[in-house]
């Protein structure tokens, strides 16, 4: 018997990784999950958008027009950042962050001081407006890789019913 042929791409594994990770955000709107991973594919920190810890969910705006502080933005923790933060306690330099959506600006200098060395994102959606090209400019300059997940899937389907494993 030869061995599986349909089984998952470490990029692919990872990237599932991040966006499992983002079906833990609250965030109506915009659910952002990150993965991190050190030079020998073992995850060392996860996270998603959401509110620091002792922050309750349903005490903080969720909406994304109005005042500022009537909107989500000045709470919400992005997904790399709350994976840097959440890290397993080690240095980060020379890892990768597998991240939904490309870093904003304030997320990218973060990865850049952690010492992260490749992004590797799915979605570049704001590609172009201010913020992304300040992330990409920062990571150039400092010497931060980053691309595009690319991969022979479209998705996948998880189940928990017990039968299934």
């Amino acid at each position: 018997m030869k061995k599986r042929q349909d089984y998952l791409s470490w990029d692919e594994y990872f990237m599932g990784v991040a966006l499992l990770s983002a079906r833990r955000s609250k965030d109506p709107s915009t659910q952002v999950g990150a993965c991190i991973v050190n030079p020998k594919n073992k995850i060392v920190g996860a996270g998603y958008n959401g509110l620091p810890i002792g922050c309750h969910d349903d005490d903080f705006p969720w909406g994304k027009e109005g005042k500022f502080l009537d909107t989500k933005y000045p709470f919400v923790c992005h997904a790399e950042l709350n994976a840097i933060l959440n890290n397993i306690g080690m240095d980060l330099g020379g890892c990768k962050i597998y991240t939904a959506l490309f870093p904003c600006n304030e997320c990218t200098k973060a990865i850049i001081q952690a010492g992260i060395t490749e992004v590797v994102y799915l979605s570049d959606k704001y590609d172009g407006n201010d913020i992304v090209k300040a992330s990409k400019r920062m990571l150039q300059t400092a010497g931060v890789t980053y691309r595009q997940v690319k991969s022979s899937i479209d998705g996948l389907h998880l189940s928990f019913r017990p039968e299934d494993v």
